[in-house]
């Protein structure tokens, strides 16, 4: 087995798992110190026993490293794939009929890896497009984008389009709505963007009425595709409750402006919560099954929102990424 394949597998089984950050870091920078090494240099030091004296490489890394060279699967590795949930396993027809990914993040806000990292990792899922939709610049605690920044990443996403094609990554942003629904992005850039998340993140607890304003202002600007993570809450060790609003009025505008409504994979969100699916599913919404990465391993976490999907009713003909990214940038703005 090739080592850096090796390591580069055990950083993205990591990933799936949701374990910490710095676990994959070791990961993949052991790959990208081993890919850089001279012919012959790793055979000298794995003969020499000093695998460990390059920077970067530690025990675990190490032993990964020398168990691939020989032919063999790293423990490490073989451990992770024995553990995978298998509801991470995907083969559900809605999961294959998913052709993108409406939110992604990258290291250019919070995220973990480039954007050309999360591209490839798409591919590899068999994706022919993927939006990044990295965070607006009021949300500073993810290193949210300036309008000056944006425009930056909008250069390297069309360089990288080259470079990818006939793979497509799509132009977005995953902007913060205001106390006011007001939107943390200039219209005009915003107008030039393929897709926009417009997601809560603070004030989750805002009175019921003032937030379902909030919401409705929001879902109301016509640059708006997606409403993010609806309920803002929080299921897995770290708990947090749903935001209360309208949902039925919410929906209905969702419904009305032809804006989907994101049902979020993330093990942490897993949101809206089913009833409030049923709800938007009754009346007349679309759906965007996203993964909200922020690493590419995160990318396998789409058939939990699957599940979820087809757990109400959901089929495909509901949900916008099961589009090509042609018809995803034309489709109709209402049912």
């Amino acid at each position: 087995m090739d080592p850096v394949a090796a390591l580069k597998l055990i950083a993205l089984s990591l990933e799936r798992a949701a374990a910490p950050t710095q676990k994959v870091r070791a990961f993949r920078r052991a790959a990208a110190v081993l890919a850089e090494l001279p012919a012959g240099e790793l055979e000298t030091r794995l003969t020499g026993g000093t695998l460990e004296e390059l920077p970067g490489i530690g025990a675990s890394t190490a032993r990964a490293i020398t168990q691939a060279a020989a032919g063999a699967e790293p423990d490490y590795l073989t451990d992770l794939l024995a553990a995978q949930p298998p509801e991470l396993e995907g083969g559900s027809p809605l999961r294959e009929a998913l052709r993108g990914d409406c939110h992604t993040h990258s290291t250019w806000s919070d995220g973990g890896s480039p954007i050309r990292e999360m591209a490839e990792a798409a591919i590899a899922l068999g994706h022919s497009w993927m939006a990044v939709t990295d965070h607006s610049p009021r949300l500073r605690i993810a290193n949210g984008l300036s309008a000056e920044r944006l425009e930056q990443q909008l250069a390297e996403v069309a360089e990288l389009n080259e470079a990818l094609a006939p793979f497509r990554v799509l132009t977005g942003i995953e902007v913060d709505v205001l106390l006011d629904g007001a939107l943390d992005q200039s219209e005009e850039l915003l107008s030039r963007l393929d897709v926009v998340v417009a997601s809560v993140h603070s004030k989750l607890a805002m009175p019921a009425a003032e937030m379902t304003e909030r919401l409705l202002t929001a879902v109301a600007n016509p640059h708006v595709d997606v409403l993010g993570h609806c309920t803002g809450r929080l299921v897995g060790a770290k708990k947090r409750p749903e935001s209360r609003f309208d949902a039925g009025a919410v929906f209905s505008a969702c419904a009305e402006h032809g804006v989907a409504v994101e049902i979020n994979s993330r093990p942490e969100r897993l949101d809206p919560p089913r009833r409030l699916l049923a709800q938007a599913r009754d009346l007349g919404c679309r759906f965007a099954i996203d993964s909200d990465a922020h690493a590419p391993g995160q990318l396998h976490w789409l058939p939990r929102g699957c599940a979820r999907a087809q757990e109400c009713g959901i089929g495909p003909d509901r949900v916008i990424n099961t589009l090509d990214a042609d018809a995803f940038l034309d489709r109709p703005r209402t049912p």
